[in-house]
């Protein structure tokens, strides 16, 4: 079978062992910018408020007062649909504002993805370190999701007429942006709902009362990690049942996932397979039964052991603090009215080896 309009095969059209095709749109210089919206509600109907002073005084960490100015006057804040450029102008209550940020470039990013599995309803990629799922932070254009939306996939074969297909895949669950491995997408609206359900009983189950000997069990989905962590672990076997939450961190407004006694409940089950005493390294499989951000990364970091060279978490599962300075500044903020600000507020979230595949079975009636 031929490759389809946007698909890559390899040399000689033969792919690697367990690859079907691989597909891919190299990454625009420029993101299409991001919108932000808003509804204006009226505290004071005797105090009018200006389209000044609400972006100045609800959004003063995103740019100064000049700077809110600037892209007024440049054109970039809708009310109710209509470009407004003048600063002074009136709010009414209820009325909708966007702010349009101006495009921008994003950091390195790889685009290209292998289909490991397809069918009618569902395909399995392997998504490469480096590449984020969703859009979030950093990485608005330059993701999973971005690759699936600009693919045409009415050119595939396997993608047939029947009604519920969705435009594109989506992904089901989550990888970490520095994590490789297997990523489930779901082609049709039932399979979504399906499969997300199937990965939702891990976070479920990891705050229930079960024994940890019951680990894995009845599970229709489990998610397997293999990963390199420093030192070398004495148990063959630990169950990590640390909480996990958001911490405060400079320069990150939301802060950043750790080990938190007020966070979720995260369950991960931690198998030792190779003790490489010369290095002072161990290659461990963990199993985890639960999805919180960065698990197996805080979780390994919280008993001591974190991955190798994992530039952000640090033994006992919290974040390391490193100036920013060091790796640059990003100018499109500049540019577009706001602060200078780092590139990378945080140290990094990619150098580590980890490594996701997937262990289940599905019904046959999963479609």
């Amino acid at each position: 079978m031929s490759a389809a309009e946007g698909e890559t095969p390899v040399a000689d059209g033969a792919p690697p062992p367990g690859v079907l095709y691989s597909f891919g749109t190299p990454w625009p210089e420029l993101n299409q910018g991001l919108s932000y919206r808003d509804t204006f509600r009226c505290a004071d109907a005797a105090a009018a408020t200006t389209l000044i002073e609400f972006y100045a005084t609800n959004y003063r960490s995103s740019a100064p007062l000049p700077g809110w100015v600037k892209r007024i006057r440049n054109g970039q804040i809708t009310v109710d649909g209509e470009v407004i450029t003048d600063p002074d102008m009136i709010l009414r209550d209820g009325c909708k504002l966007v702010y349009h940020r101006l495009p921008w470039q994003e950091l390195f990013a790889p685009y290209l993805l292998e289909v490991l599995y397809e069918d009618d309803d569902m395909m399995a990629l392997n998504k490469p370190s480096g590449l984020q799922v969703l859009p979030k932070g950093l990485f608005q254009q330059r993701s999973v999701l971005a690759q699936l939306q600009l693919k045409d996939w009415k050119m595939t074969s396997c993608c047939s007429k029947r009604k519920h297909v969705q435009s594109h895949p989506v992904p089901v669950h989550r990888l970490g942006r520095g994590t490789s491995g297997l990523l489930l997408c779901a082609k049709t609206k039932v399979a979504k709902v399906r499969l997300a359900s199937y990965f939702a009983e891990g976070a479920i189950n990891a705050g229930s009362k079960r024994d940890k000997s019951e680990f894995g069990e009845d599970r229709k989905i489990s998610k397997f990690y293999r990963a390199l962590v420093t030192g070398i672990l004495d148990n063959d076997e630990v169950v990590v049942t640390q909480p996990i939450g958001l911490v405060h961190y400079p320069g990150v407004a939301e802060g950043l996932y750790a080990a938190c006694s007020s966070g979720k409940p995260a369950m991960s089950k931690v198998c030792v397979l190779e003790r490489l005493a010369h290095q002072n390294q161990t290659l461990v499989q963990v199993e985890i039964h639960s999805g919180r951000p960065h698990q197996i990364r805080i979780h390994l970091a919280y008993i001591g052991h974190p991955l190798v060279d994992d530039p952000l978490y640090g033994i006992g599962g919290h974040p390391k603090f490193v100036e920013p300075e060091s790796t640059g500044t990003d100018s499109s903020f500049a540019y577009d009215g706001g602060y200078e600000r780092p590139l990378q507020p945080v140290p990094g979230d990619c150098g580590y080896h980890l490594h996701c595949t997937l262990a289940g079975s599905l019904p046959s009636n999963h479609k």
